[in-house]
């Protein structure tokens, strides 16, 4: 019995990966039109919805404060006014380089 070598094994891993989205991708285009399919792709991203609100409304008043000074930061940036961007507001300037945002 002859062994397969490494590169062999990874060429029969990609080669069944690739047969596996190929026959992935047939089905989704058979049934992507289809009613039960949409009603139950809109039921899911519904729940999706009401389970992650809160969670992503929480993280837009942590990120509030530095997604305000970053587009600022780029707003003065664009217009070729960082030096009074950064007299004006040197504590959005500290949160910014908090986040390695500023080089």
């Amino acid at each position: 019995m002859s062994e397969i070598t490494d590169s062999e094994r990874i060429q029969k891993i990609l080669q069944q990966y690739e047969r596996k989205r190929e026959k992935e991708k047939e089905r989704y285009q058979l049934i992507k039109h289809t009613e039960d399919f949409k009603t139950k792709n809109r039921q899911r991203a519904k729940m999706h919805y009401e389970n992650n609100k809160n969670i992503k409304k929480e993280k837009y008043e942590n990120d509030k404060d530095f997604l305000n000074a970053k587009s600022q930061y780029y707003y003065y940036k664009k217009t070729d006014n960082l030096e009074k961007f950064k007299n004006k507001y040197p504590h959005k300037i500290e949160l910014l380089k908090t986040r390695n945002l500023i080089i």
